[in-house]
């Protein structure tokens, strides 16, 4: 790309595009773009993915690991498009929202995003909740009090720089990960079974599609589309076409990663519990925990790798996976709120208030229903997750497809079409399972005739908002065009020759303020060549 010099009267080569030498350097970049996208694959490996694993590996064996393959690949389309909305446009999905759409769909989509974000953290309580009755024997509902202060905590281990705590959060939970792959070869999963779960799609037994929508759930969650979008903000990006492309090729081949990590690690979860669980050799105590199975009993399934050590092990790693995960609800949280409403609430305050907001039902459940309750509500928080992801999905597809707000950058016609056919399947599925789930629980009721004609009527008359909730963000059209069009298009030398070359270095955006300021990693301007 050439940069017209005002002090020499001719053009100059830039950095930032062309050239077989910086060609070979742009590859050094992609060190300066990780850390977004690995942050964001937490949520993968989260108590709830655990949850939904390994209930799905002990009640269908692997019959449902094509729901993680297909789950995986989405959620690497989508969180390449959350990651490439904010590159491009420098605001994130909340920001997007607030600015197209009128104030009283603004408000809806902000509540249901701020429902997704307690729906998120349901399974980090009930996961500390367990954590703690592993290695203390406390009771579970006593834990689910205890988390919050455990959220305070963790906000005071921020200080010492959220790379170094995350460091260890994913050295622990690795630890798990390794336990689980070694579990592997001491249970022996048949591979030719193995793969045919992956590549054969099958919803065999009753609750297998609640379970599979609640698998889904687990991996493709709203919020983190508006983490993705916002944690992209605190990198510094060139301003050129050559520069904003090749970011968000960066921010797909990190996503890749990632995501690939915390697929290996959820295949391996579901596997070890298919395999273990239907194994013709397994106890009758062991029988009994398969066919109950949740966090505060899966520990038996590494006893063969660890011995006595096997529950201290797995709880410190459901410790941690439970607590990194609080990292990333807090964000998304954060960049809600100030998206939405731009308003900006003190960390402390946004993470206790959330926790809060999550410990009331889950206290509620723990206390009467014990941990096969609270196991059950990580699985219908799981579900929750699924319901409303349309409503974070179908902006962001409206938006990345609208060369008014992309660019050049706009999706491709292939993308498109991909990510919404990936929309319509998850918005079938779902609206599918409530209406026969519903006309289930009505047929099957104990309840009068006259008392099932009003629940029906009640049950349908939200089935039928929902639905035209996802009718109104598919069919309207997008108004408001980005106001930084004119950087993603071939008229960006032309605004650079009007500096000069003396401000050449006014090519790159700055981290955001607002968004570096969230105790996320800090970057260096030199970061990038």
């Amino acid at each position: 790309m050439y940069i017209y010099d005002s002090s020499s009267g001719r053009s100059v080569v830039s950095n930032l595009s062309g050239g077989g030498e910086t060609e070979k350097k742009s590859w050094k970049n992609l060190f300066a773009y990780i850390g977004p996208g690995f942050l964001v694959s937490i949520a993968y490996i989260d108590p709830g993915n655990f949850e939904t694993d390994l209930q799905s590996g002990a009640q269908y064996k692997y019959g449902l690991l094509w729901i993680i393959l297909v789950a995986s690949c989405a959620a690497l389309v989508i969180q390449s498009l959350a990651a490439n909305l904010g590159v491009v446009t420098e605001k994130h999905l909340a920001e997007h929202c607030k600015i197209e759409y009128p104030k009283v769909p603004n408000f809806i989509l902000w509540v249901l995003a701020e429902i997704a974000v307690v729906a998120c953290d349901i399974p980090e309580v009930i996961g500390t909740a367990f954590a703690l009755n592993m290695l203390f024997g406390i009771p579970v509902w006593c834990g689910v009090l205890l988390t919050g202060f455990s959220t305070l905590i963790l906000l005071a281990l921020q200080q010492y720089g959220v790379r170094k705590l995350e460091f260890l959060i994913a050295f622990l939970v690795a630890i798990i990960a390794a336990c689980f792959f070694m579990e592997l070869g001491y249970a022996k999963p048949d591979a030719k079974e193995v793969l045919h779960g992956l590549f054969v799609p099958q919803l065999k037994g009753n609750g297998a599609t609640g379970l599979a929508i609640s698998l889904f759930g687990a991996m493709v969650m709203p919020h983190n589309l508006y983490l993705h979008s916002a944690l992209v903000l605190s990198r510094k990006i060139p301003r050129s076409v050559r520069g904003i492309k090749e970011a968000c090729r960066f921010y797909m081949i990190e996503s890749a990663f990632a995501l690939m990590v915390a697929f290996l690690i959820n295949v391996s979860v579901i596997s070890v519990s298919g395999a273990v669980c239907h194994s013709s050799n397994l106890n009758q105590h062991d029988q009994a925990s398969c066919r109950d199975l949740d966090l505060n009993e899966a520990s038996f399934l590494l006893k063969n790798v660890l011995g006595s050590w096997s529950s201290k092990l797995f709880a410190v790693a459901l410790l941690a996976s439970g607590q990194s995960s609080t990292i990333t609800g807090t964000y998304a949280g954060q960049y809600v709120m100030q998206g939405f409403l731009d308003l900006r609430l003190k960390t402390w305050i946004r993470n206790f208030l959330t926790r809060c907001l999550a410990i009331v039902p889950s206290l509620i459940v723990a206390i009467i229903g014990g941990s096969a309750g609270a196991g059950e509500l990580i699985i219908i928080a799981s579900m929750i997750l699924s319901f409303e992801l349309p409503f974070a999905l179908i902006p962001l597809l409206k938006f990345t497809s609208s060369k008014a707000k992309m660019g050049e950058c706009v999706n491709s016609t292939m993308i498109s079409a991909i990510t919404w056919i990936i929309g319509s399947l998850i918005m079938g599925i779902n609206i599918y399972y409530l209406v026969s789930g519903y006309i289930g629980l009505l047929l099957h009721s104990h309840l009068k005739l006259g008392l099932k004609i009003f629940c029906g009527i009640l049950g349908f008359s939200c089935m039928a908002l929902y639905i035209s909730g996802i009718a109104y963000l598919v069919l309207r059209k997008n108004k408001e065009v980005s106001h930084l069009l004119a950087l993603t298009t071939p008229g960006t030398h032309e605004i650079a020759s009007e500096s000069g070359n003396n401000n050449i270095s006014s090519m790159f955006c700055l981290p955001r303020e607002d968004i570096a300021s969230m105790q996320l990693p800090q970057r260096n301007p030199g970061d990038l060549d």
